[in-house]
């Protein structure tokens, strides 16, 4: 894939040519130096880089695969653990991934195994020879080229003595492919878990299930743990050989040089007449350009059984070490309810949720699915090529989405189908004529704010205000140009008008002007960043200022009061009726942050009535999406970590990490005493507001990811139930009691 526009130029002395991946702790380009030769550049996201003990792991990382080599491994030619931004530089292979292999051709059958099955032993061997552990083997960290199989990504393997940095019990690995003694003492792990892992690997190669495989993540930990493995459709002769790999205790498993011996015996010799079928090479054609959210068709000609998805394939175990570990020691005692929810009530009380709305069950479907009523077609966003997604609303058992280049539309809150699309716009010639985005819904009226441009024409920004029963149009408004910041509050629509230096309010369900205020002259004004109530932040349009001016607005009337406040103060919620805002931090050379996700060193407490302020300095300096709800702030960061900051003290409350990826801000529900939080990959999370404990976390569920979006996914509130709508269209539904049940689609 290409490099992205903030992606470096070259890394240690590497030119970086593309994107190979990237991953919860870096990114790999294929890189290129001075004499031509190619190689696979790893590079640590930035919040890694400035942590010394992950710094330490970099560095451990580097000293262990530098021990390794082999015919089967990808060795490491470079490295540098003191950049600014680790980085690390191993042989590039080309060829694509088992997990990748697998998804697009099936299972592998056993006569196509023997390369693949010797390969990997003899990759584990020189591994293990180095005095290395992999902890990490699975489809992904499997290369098929054409000479034969590379095991890669040592990104989380450790030298195989004990040192200090497995010794807190951290688990680290990927479930359906870890040992039951990574699960449950991950200082015992050796090179028998590497075993385990190959074991479990090739049962989902040759099956397209793991053999531990389940629905929810907890239970698939379990079974590792305690049951035994299922070995269906597997030979009786390897199945033998596979079993004695996956025994629970580390000490009855097989040596390599055993599981080698016995693999050339069971395995069939490839034939001579034919190419090997385990290859870099798919069969499938290039899905780039189809248009279709789903990259790959699950059914090609000549596919057998498509594998079953493994719930953590993709994603790192870490963020349950603590409340997993306990729950596999423990069992399933006292969990109560079907399989698919016995996790949850390991840990949570049934009474902690409530009511789900009148014939609510769970579900999922697209922005694009077809409409019951108005425009049938919705345009995708690789059709249309939007890059912002769309925004989502519940309201009264329905929920309502328009983006960008999405055509607004109704989802029935209970089954997911589309009830109806708008089609009461200005006619589209052009799949890009136009750009929508949500203004909110309330007074049984769906607004939205359209632009589009005629052939041959001027931007023309409109609001338009569409009945929540039909879709119709009721009223359009035709705005400044210069005015696209339209917001609702409550039952008002607050359009500025830059060139006529006023602020209209007019009536959500008629449109009728309640009521004008004057605007400064010379200054831009734009709705505060949270939506608390009527308030304004103008700064001046052409010259430098210090401070912003706040315009507050009395409903009824539209009279105004005026506050200023420091001008990198972002406004994040209300407390105690006081305007809370949070203040950029300064770093050493005097310069003042810019970002609205922080760093923020200072909050500021501003009475709206007298603009009389308090300040607090933060206990340090907090980052991340923002969201303030009863005396509690909550940070999101990029990888995941949540932060809760008390509002009256400035200090942290809790930090809780999640193996969510780049997630949106948190969805607080005051019934339940829950925050939520998902990702652009459709995974979501549950954490208690008060004290910070992981309560679940969710497989991905997006058919694919809009990399590009500028849009943050969130989980909206339906009474008990909670919708989840992603940047790349998805919408879902989900039991917070229940997480894993299965969605229908819409």
């Amino acid at each position: 894939m290409p490099l992205h526009k903030d992606d470096p130029k070259s890394v240690g002395g590497y030119k970086l040519v593309d994107r190979l991946g990237s991953g919860g702790m870096g990114v790999v380009y294929r890189g290129r130096s001075r004499s031509g030769r190619e190689v696979a550049v790893k590079v640590v996201h930035a919040q890694y880089a400035e942590d010394p003990v992950f710094r330490t792991r970099f560095r451990q990382e580097i000293e262990a695969v530098r021990k390794v080599s082999g015919a089967f491994t990808a060795p490491v030619v470079d490295a540098d653990a003191d950049a600014s931004r680790p980085w690390m530089a191993t042989q590039y292979v080309p060829g694509r991934s088992l997990a990748d292999r697998m998804s697009e051709r099936g299972p592998l059958r056993e006569s196509e195994l023997r390369r693949l099955a010797l390969g990997l032993v003899e990759a584990l061997r020189d591994i293990h020879r180095a005095g290395v552990v992999h902890r990490d083997l699975k489809p992904a960290n499997v290369l098929l080229a054409d000479d034969g199989p590379r095991v890669i990504d040592f990104g989380i393997s450790r030298a195989a003595e004990n040192n200090p940095l497995t010794e807190t019990g951290q688990m680290i690995g990927t479930p359906p492919f870890m040992s039951p003694e990574q699960l449950t003492d991950a200082r015992t792990v050796g090179p028998a878990s590497d075993v385990f892992a190959l074991g479990a690997l090739l049962v989902y190669t040759l099956t397209g299930r793991g053999p531990f495989d389940a629905d929810s993540p907890y239970l698939t930990a379990y079974q590792v743990v305690h049951d035994e493995p299922v070995l269906d459709g597997v030979g009786e002769e390897l199945r033998t050989v596979l079993r004695s790999c996956l025994a629970k205790e580390a000490a009855n498993r097989p040596q390599l040089d055993d599981v080698a011996r016995e693999f050339a015996r069971v395995l069939p010799e490839e034939s001579a007449d034919g190419p090997p079928t385990v290859t870099s090479r798919g069969d499938l054609p290039d899905p780039s350009g189809t248009g279709a959210p789903d990259p790959r068709s699950a059914t090609s000609p000549g596919r057998r059984r498509r594998p079953r998805p493994l719930w953590a394939a993709t994603a790192a175990v870490g963020a349950l070490a603590l409340g997993l570990t306990a729950y596999l020691l423990n069992g399933l005692g006292g969990t109560g309810g079907d399989g698919g929810s016995g996790a949850t009530r390991a840990e949570i009380a049934a009474s902690r949720w409530t009511e789900l709305p009148h014939g609510w069950r769970p579900w999922r479907t697209t922005v694009y699915a077809d409409a019951e009523r108005g425009l049938k077609k919705g345009i995708t966003l690789q059709e249309g090529g939007g890059d912002k997604g769309p925004q989502c609303r519940t309201y009264e058992g329905s929920v309502y989405c328009a983006g960008d280049p999405v055509l607004p539309v109704r989802l029935d809150g209970a089954t997911g189908r589309v009830d109806w699309r708008a089609d009461g716009v200005p006619s589209l010639t052009t799949k890009r004529a136009y750009v929508f985005s949500l203004l909110g819904v309330a007074e049984d009226v769906m607004l939205v704010k359209q632009q589009y441009q005629p052939e041959g024409g001027d931007l023309v920004t409109s609001v338009i205000a569409l009945d929540t029963a039909t879709g119709e149009r009721l009223w359009h408004r035709v705005v400044d140009s210069q005015s696209t910041h339209a917001y609702l509050s409550g039952d008002l629509v607050l359009v500025p008008d830059i060139g006529r230096g006023s602020l209209a309010a007019r009536e959500v369900r008629t449109g009728a002007l309640r009521w004008t205020a004057p605007l400064p002259a010379g200054m831009q004004c734009d709705p505060a960043h949270s939506n608390v109530g009527l308030y304004l932040e103008c700064v001046p349009g052409m010259t430098p200022s210090k401070e912003i001016l706040v315009l507050g607005f009395d409903r009824s009337d539209g009279s105004v009061r005026r506050l200023k406040v420091p001008i990198h103060a972002i406004l994040v919620g209300t407390e105690d009726g006081r305007l809370l805002y949070l203040e950029a931090a300064v770093d050493a050379a005097g310069h003042v942050g810019s970002d609205e996700k922080g760093p923020f060193a200072r909050m500021r407490l501003v009475d709206p009535d007298t603009g009389a302020a308090t300040t607090t300095k933060l206990a340090k300096e907090f980052e991340g999406t923002v969201t303030a709800a009863d005396g509690t702030m909550w940070f999101t960061g990029t990888s995941g970590q949540v932060t809760a900051v008390s509002v009256r003290t400035g200090k942290q409350l809790w930090q809780t990490p999640t193996s969510l990826e780049q997630p949106g801000g948190v969805t607080r529900d005051s019934r339940t005493g829950v925050v939520y939080l998902s990702s652009a990959s459709g995974r979501v999370a549950a954490l208690d507001a008060g004290k910070g404990t992981l309560l679940w976390e969710t497989l991905p569920r997006a058919k694919w990811v809009n990399a590009l979006a500028e849009r943050l996914p969130e989980v909206l509130l339906d009474k008990g139930a909670l919708v989840v709508t992603t940047p790349a269209g998805d919408v879902f539904t989900l039991d917070p009691a229940h997480p894993d049940r299965t969605s229908a689609s819409g």
